[in-house]
Protein backbone atom coordinates (compact mmCIF):
# COMPACT_ATOMS: atom_id res chain seq x y z
CA UNK A 1 0.00 0.00 0.00
CA UNK A 2 2.97 2.73 0.80
CA UNK A 3 6.02 2.00 -0.91
CA UNK A 4 7.97 3.22 1.91
CA UNK A 5 8.06 2.17 5.58
CA UNK A 6 8.31 5.82 6.09
CA UNK A 7 5.78 8.90 5.38
CA UNK A 8 6.63 12.09 5.46
CA UNK A 9 3.24 13.89 7.12
CA UNK A 10 1.04 16.21 5.26
CA UNK A 11 1.46 19.70 7.47
CA UNK A 12 -0.91 21.99 6.48
CA UNK A 13 -0.11 26.06 6.99
CA UNK A 14 2.97 26.56 4.85
CA UNK A 15 5.22 23.42 6.66
CA UNK A 16 5.16 20.71 4.26
CA UNK A 17 6.67 22.48 1.36
CA UNK A 18 6.87 20.77 -2.33
CA UNK A 19 10.59 20.89 -1.14
CA UNK A 20 10.01 19.03 1.23
CA UNK A 21 7.64 16.30 -0.20
CA UNK A 22 10.24 15.96 -3.00
CA UNK A 23 13.66 15.61 -0.77
CA UNK A 24 11.38 12.96 1.23
CA UNK A 25 10.93 11.03 -1.68
CA UNK A 26 14.61 11.35 -3.20
CA UNK A 27 15.78 10.21 0.13
CA UNK A 28 13.25 7.01 -0.05
CA UNK A 29 9.92 8.26 1.91
CA UNK A 30 6.65 8.33 0.69
CA UNK A 31 5.65 12.10 0.83
CA UNK A 32 2.50 13.84 1.12
CA UNK A 33 1.26 17.45 -0.32
CA UNK A 34 -0.83 19.71 2.46
CA UNK A 35 -4.20 20.38 0.74
CA UNK A 36 -5.54 21.87 4.17
CA UNK A 37 -5.71 25.63 3.96
CA UNK A 38 -5.04 25.86 0.01
CA UNK A 39 -7.37 26.65 -2.83
CA UNK A 40 -7.88 24.37 -5.72
CA UNK A 41 -5.36 26.63 -7.99
CA UNK A 42 -3.06 26.81 -5.24
CA UNK A 43 -3.12 22.67 -4.37
CA UNK A 44 -2.40 22.38 -8.37
CA UNK A 45 0.47 24.28 -8.11
CA UNK A 46 1.57 22.59 -4.91
CA UNK A 47 1.56 18.88 -6.70
CA UNK A 48 2.52 20.11 -10.10
CA UNK A 49 6.64 19.35 -9.10
CA UNK A 50 5.70 16.15 -7.82
CA UNK A 51 3.42 15.12 -10.57
CA UNK A 52 6.29 15.97 -12.78
CA UNK A 53 8.92 14.11 -10.91
CA UNK A 54 6.59 10.95 -11.96
CA UNK A 55 6.91 9.24 -8.22
CA UNK A 56 4.34 8.05 -5.93
CA UNK A 57 2.75 10.73 -3.83
CA UNK A 58 -0.23 11.65 -1.76
CA UNK A 59 -2.43 14.30 -0.81
CA UNK A 60 -4.63 15.15 2.12
CA UNK A 61 -7.40 17.31 2.63
CA UNK A 62 -9.86 18.27 5.37
CA UNK A 63 -13.19 17.34 5.52
CA UNK A 64 -15.33 20.16 6.63
CA UNK A 65 -17.94 20.17 9.05
CA UNK A 66 -21.54 19.89 7.61
CA UNK A 67 -23.87 22.67 9.18
CA UNK A 68 -23.97 25.46 11.38
CA UNK A 69 -22.39 25.58 14.82
CA UNK A 70 -24.76 24.60 17.40
CA UNK A 71 -26.35 27.69 19.57
CA UNK A 72 -24.32 26.71 22.70
CA UNK A 73 -21.16 26.90 20.98
CA UNK A 74 -21.98 29.71 18.91
CA UNK A 75 -22.35 31.60 22.18
CA UNK A 76 -18.84 30.45 23.12
CA UNK A 77 -17.20 31.35 20.36
CA UNK A 78 -18.55 35.29 21.02
CA UNK A 79 -17.72 35.11 24.32
CA UNK A 80 -14.25 33.89 22.77
CA UNK A 81 -14.06 36.85 20.41
CA UNK A 82 -14.45 39.08 23.14
CA UNK A 83 -11.50 37.52 25.68
CA UNK A 84 -8.96 37.84 22.82
CA UNK A 85 -9.72 41.34 22.46
CA UNK A 86 -7.07 42.29 25.43
CA UNK A 87 -4.05 39.83 23.46
CA UNK A 88 -5.50 41.74 19.95
CA UNK A 89 -4.93 45.47 21.30
CA UNK A 90 -1.21 44.17 22.48
CA UNK A 91 -0.30 42.91 19.29
CA UNK A 92 -2.09 45.73 17.28
CA UNK A 93 -4.07 43.44 15.94
CA UNK A 94 -8.03 43.12 15.51
CA UNK A 95 -9.90 39.93 15.89
CA UNK A 96 -12.65 39.57 13.47
CA UNK A 97 -16.00 40.28 14.47
CA UNK A 98 -17.75 37.38 12.09
CA UNK A 99 -16.32 34.14 10.30
CA UNK A 100 -16.57 33.72 6.64
CA UNK A 101 -20.56 32.57 5.94
CA UNK A 102 -20.73 29.06 5.14
CA UNK A 103 -21.61 29.75 1.83
CA UNK A 104 -17.75 31.39 1.28
CA UNK A 105 -15.63 28.25 -0.03
CA UNK A 106 -12.90 29.15 3.00
CA UNK A 107 -15.65 27.97 5.31
CA UNK A 108 -15.28 24.25 4.05
CA UNK A 109 -11.61 24.70 2.81
CA UNK A 110 -12.26 24.44 -0.70
CA UNK A 111 -13.80 21.15 -0.60
CA UNK A 112 -16.14 20.91 -3.71
CA UNK A 113 -13.32 22.66 -5.77
CA UNK A 114 -10.39 20.54 -4.44
CA UNK A 115 -13.00 17.21 -4.44
CA UNK A 116 -13.36 18.43 -8.29
CA UNK A 117 -9.72 18.67 -9.18
CA UNK A 118 -8.59 15.50 -8.01
CA UNK A 119 -11.03 13.67 -9.57
CA UNK A 120 -10.68 15.48 -13.06
CA UNK A 121 -6.71 15.06 -12.50
CA UNK A 122 -6.37 11.64 -10.31
CA UNK A 123 -3.14 11.48 -7.85
CA UNK A 124 -1.60 8.26 -6.88
CA UNK A 125 -3.37 8.19 -3.06
CA UNK A 126 -5.56 10.75 -1.20
CA UNK A 127 -6.36 10.81 2.18
CA UNK A 128 -8.69 12.57 4.42
CA UNK A 129 -8.63 13.82 7.72
CA UNK A 130 -11.48 15.49 10.34
CA UNK A 131 -13.79 13.14 9.14
CA UNK A 132 -14.57 10.92 6.34
CA UNK A 133 -15.13 10.97 2.71
CA UNK A 134 -18.53 9.70 1.77
CA UNK A 135 -18.42 6.01 0.38
CA UNK A 136 -19.64 7.34 -2.96
CA UNK A 137 -16.70 9.76 -2.95
CA UNK A 138 -14.75 7.03 -2.44
CA UNK A 139 -15.97 4.72 -5.19
CA UNK A 140 -15.80 8.00 -7.35
CA UNK A 141 -12.05 7.92 -6.44
CA UNK A 142 -11.72 4.24 -6.68
CA UNK A 143 -12.62 4.78 -10.29
CA UNK A 144 -10.11 7.39 -11.26
CA UNK A 145 -7.46 5.28 -10.39
CA UNK A 146 -7.09 6.79 -6.37
CA UNK A 147 -5.88 4.87 -3.59
CA UNK A 148 -7.82 6.17 -0.81
CA UNK A 149 -6.98 6.73 3.16
CA UNK A 150 -8.66 7.75 5.93
CA UNK A 151 -6.90 9.27 9.34
CA UNK A 152 -8.73 7.85 12.38
CA UNK A 153 -7.69 8.00 16.04
CA UNK A 154 -9.33 5.31 17.81
CA UNK A 155 -10.85 1.47 17.17
CA UNK A 156 -14.19 3.10 16.50
CA UNK A 157 -13.08 5.82 13.87
CA UNK A 158 -11.25 2.80 12.24
CA UNK A 159 -14.27 0.19 11.83
CA UNK A 160 -16.42 3.31 10.49
CA UNK A 161 -13.83 4.59 8.10
CA UNK A 162 -13.19 0.97 7.14
CA UNK A 163 -16.94 0.96 6.14
CA UNK A 164 -16.60 3.33 3.34
CA UNK A 165 -14.31 1.18 1.54
CA UNK A 166 -11.04 2.98 2.05
CA UNK A 167 -7.69 1.44 1.12
CA UNK A 168 -5.36 1.70 4.11
CA UNK A 169 -5.99 3.75 7.55
CA UNK A 170 -3.48 6.23 9.13
CA UNK A 171 -3.77 5.80 13.48
CA UNK A 172 -2.97 8.89 14.84
CA UNK A 173 -1.98 8.76 18.36
CA UNK A 174 -3.01 11.91 20.74
CA UNK A 175 0.80 12.56 21.36
CA UNK A 176 1.24 13.75 17.30
CA UNK A 177 1.41 17.29 17.24
CA UNK A 178 -0.45 19.66 15.27
CA UNK A 179 -4.04 18.69 14.97
CA UNK A 180 -6.03 15.81 16.00
CA UNK A 181 -7.99 13.96 13.42
CA UNK A 182 -10.78 12.82 15.62
CA UNK A 183 -13.94 12.93 14.31
CA UNK A 184 -15.76 10.51 16.65
CA UNK A 185 -16.35 11.39 20.29
CA UNK A 186 -13.67 10.09 22.81
CA UNK A 187 -14.59 6.84 24.10
CA UNK A 188 -12.65 5.88 27.55
CA UNK A 189 -9.02 6.81 28.42
CA UNK A 190 -7.37 6.10 24.90
CA UNK A 191 -4.67 4.13 24.15
CA UNK A 192 -1.18 4.96 26.06
CA UNK A 193 1.00 5.19 23.08
CA UNK A 194 0.78 4.34 19.44
CA UNK A 195 1.98 1.10 20.15
CA UNK A 196 -1.01 0.16 21.74
CA UNK A 197 -3.23 2.63 19.40
CA UNK A 198 -1.51 0.43 16.33
CA UNK A 199 -2.49 -3.12 17.71
CA UNK A 200 -5.60 -2.45 18.86
CA UNK A 201 -6.82 -1.21 15.31
CA UNK A 202 -5.04 -3.59 13.77
CA UNK A 203 -6.99 -6.28 15.80
CA UNK A 204 -10.13 -4.75 14.67
CA UNK A 205 -9.69 -3.85 11.10
CA UNK A 206 -7.50 -5.89 8.02
CA UNK A 207 -6.73 -2.57 6.35
CA UNK A 208 -2.93 -1.54 5.78
CA UNK A 209 -2.08 0.82 8.66
CA UNK A 210 0.43 3.66 9.20
CA UNK A 211 1.34 4.57 12.47
CA UNK A 212 1.64 8.29 14.01
CA UNK A 213 2.34 10.45 16.84
CA UNK A 214 5.16 10.89 19.37
CA UNK A 215 7.85 9.14 16.98
CA UNK A 216 10.73 10.97 17.24
CA UNK A 217 13.23 8.17 16.87
CA UNK A 218 13.70 4.71 14.84
CA UNK A 219 13.59 2.82 17.71
CA UNK A 220 10.18 3.65 18.01
CA UNK A 221 8.97 3.53 14.77
CA UNK A 222 10.53 0.06 14.76
CA UNK A 223 8.08 -0.53 17.52
CA UNK A 224 5.00 0.48 15.43
CA UNK A 225 5.98 -1.50 12.67
CA UNK A 226 6.07 -4.26 15.25
CA UNK A 227 2.61 -3.52 16.37
CA UNK A 228 1.26 -4.10 12.95
CA UNK A 229 1.65 -0.94 11.07
CA UNK A 230 3.60 -1.35 7.35
CA UNK A 231 4.40 2.36 7.41
CA UNK A 232 4.82 5.15 10.15
CA UNK A 233 4.32 9.06 9.45
CA UNK A 234 7.21 11.52 10.48
CA UNK A 235 5.68 14.92 11.48
CA UNK A 236 7.34 16.97 14.10
CA UNK A 237 10.76 14.95 13.66
CA UNK A 238 10.44 16.67 9.91
CA UNK A 239 9.46 20.63 11.64
CA UNK A 240 13.15 21.67 12.06
CA UNK A 241 14.62 20.57 8.43
CA UNK A 242 15.79 22.95 5.86
CA UNK A 243 12.78 21.82 3.42
CA UNK A 244 10.61 22.91 6.36
CA UNK A 245 8.31 25.56 5.72
CA UNK A 246 7.78 26.30 9.58
CA UNK A 247 8.70 29.89 10.70
CA UNK A 248 11.97 30.13 11.99
CA UNK A 249 10.74 31.03 15.10
CA UNK A 250 8.86 27.76 15.50
CA UNK A 251 12.30 25.77 14.81
CA UNK A 252 13.99 27.99 17.40
CA UNK A 253 11.28 27.03 19.63
CA UNK A 254 11.57 22.98 19.24
CA UNK A 255 15.30 23.61 20.63
CA UNK A 256 14.92 25.87 23.06
CA UNK A 257 14.62 24.78 26.21
CA UNK A 258 12.33 27.28 27.73
CA UNK A 259 9.68 24.85 26.13
CA UNK A 260 9.28 21.88 28.12
CA UNK A 261 5.58 20.28 27.87
CA UNK A 262 2.92 20.02 25.40
CA UNK A 263 -0.37 20.36 25.76
CA UNK A 264 -3.59 19.75 23.99
CA UNK A 265 -5.49 22.88 23.00
CA UNK A 266 -8.26 24.45 21.10
CA UNK A 267 -7.30 28.04 21.76
CA UNK A 268 -5.70 28.62 18.16
CA UNK A 269 -8.31 26.75 15.76
CA UNK A 270 -11.01 25.55 17.63
CA UNK A 271 -9.95 21.65 17.14
CA UNK A 272 -7.87 19.99 19.54
CA UNK A 273 -4.12 20.40 18.15
CA UNK A 274 -1.10 19.56 20.13
CA UNK A 275 1.18 22.52 21.11
CA UNK A 276 4.07 23.35 23.14
CA UNK A 277 2.76 25.34 26.12
CA UNK A 278 3.09 29.03 25.75
CA UNK A 279 1.32 32.32 27.46
CA UNK A 280 -1.56 31.66 24.84
CA UNK A 281 -2.05 28.24 25.65
CA UNK A 282 -2.20 28.94 29.13
CA UNK A 283 -4.38 32.03 29.07
CA UNK A 284 -7.20 30.50 26.84
CA UNK A 285 -7.04 26.87 26.38
CA UNK A 286 -9.93 26.37 29.30
CA UNK A 287 -12.48 28.61 27.48
CA UNK A 288 -11.11 27.99 23.87
CA UNK A 289 -14.58 26.73 22.17
CA UNK A 290 -15.21 23.93 20.15
CA UNK A 291 -15.73 26.07 17.35
CA UNK A 292 -13.67 24.65 14.14
CA UNK A 293 -12.77 26.49 11.51
CA UNK A 294 -13.95 29.84 13.22
CA UNK A 295 -11.72 29.78 16.12
CA UNK A 296 -8.75 29.48 13.71
CA UNK A 297 -10.39 32.58 11.35
CA UNK A 298 -10.36 34.14 14.79
CA UNK A 299 -7.41 34.00 15.70
CA UNK A 300 -5.39 34.35 12.29
CA UNK A 301 -5.33 38.25 12.88
CA UNK A 302 -3.01 37.85 16.15
CA UNK A 303 -1.37 34.62 14.53
CA UNK A 304 0.47 37.01 11.72
CA UNK A 305 0.91 39.49 14.47
CA UNK A 306 2.58 37.47 16.49
CA UNK A 307 4.53 36.01 14.00
CA UNK A 308 5.69 39.02 12.39
CA UNK A 309 6.51 41.30 16.24
CA UNK A 310 8.63 37.97 16.46
CA UNK A 311 6.32 37.11 19.81
CA UNK A 312 6.69 33.10 20.32
CA UNK A 313 4.21 33.12 23.50
CA UNK A 314 0.96 34.16 21.10
CA UNK A 315 1.90 31.62 18.44
CA UNK A 316 0.75 28.31 17.61
CA UNK A 317 3.89 26.17 18.25
CA UNK A 318 2.34 22.73 17.01
CA UNK A 319 4.78 19.89 18.52
CA UNK A 320 4.28 16.12 19.08
CA UNK A 321 5.32 14.44 22.56
CA UNK A 322 8.67 13.76 20.92
CA UNK A 323 9.46 17.23 20.08
CA UNK A 324 13.34 16.86 21.24
CA UNK A 325 14.23 14.48 19.12
CA UNK A 326 13.41 16.64 15.95
CA UNK A 327 16.74 17.60 13.98
CA UNK A 328 17.80 20.44 11.71
CA UNK A 329 19.62 20.31 8.82
CA UNK A 330 18.02 18.32 5.32
CA UNK A 331 15.35 16.18 5.07
CA UNK A 332 17.32 13.70 3.12
CA UNK A 333 19.40 13.20 6.67
CA UNK A 334 16.54 12.70 9.06
CA UNK A 335 14.75 10.15 6.30
CA UNK A 336 17.90 8.04 5.66
CA UNK A 337 18.31 8.10 9.40
CA UNK A 338 15.25 6.52 10.06
CA UNK A 339 15.33 4.42 7.15
CA UNK A 340 19.08 3.06 8.57
CA UNK A 341 17.66 2.01 12.19
CA UNK A 342 14.77 -0.21 11.22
Amino acid sequence: MFPSPIIAAPMAGGTTTTELALAAQLAGAFPFAAGGYKSAEALAAHIAPLRAAGGDFGVNLFVPRTGPLPSGDAAALERYRRELSADAEALGAVVPAVSPPQEDPRSTDYWEEKVELLLNEPVPLLSFTFGLAPAALVARLHKAGTRVVASVTSVPEALAAAETGVDALVVQHSNAGGHSAAFLPPSGAGAPSVLELVAAVRAAVGLPLAGAGGIGTAATARAVLAAGAEAVQLGTALLRTDESGARALHKDALADPQFSETAVTRAFTGKPARALVNGFVRRHSATAPNAYPEVHFATAPLRAAAAAAGDREMLNLWAGTAWQSAQSGPVADVVKGFLAGL
